[in-house]
């Protein structure tokens, strides 16, 4: 890689989609956790 390479950095728009599925991923781990507590106690 040379110092005059262009950074390997993706778009402001992919990095903001890319963040907002990692949150998603992580909100719906997060539920299914909950949901199979919840079940189980049943």
């Amino acid at each position: 890689m040379l110092w005059s390479d262009p950074e390997d950095e993706p778009p402001k728009d992919l990095q903001d989609m890319q963040n907002t599925l990692r949150r998603l991923g992580i909100f719906l781990a997060l539920v299914m956790v909950v949901l199979m507590i919840v079940l189980g106690v049943r």
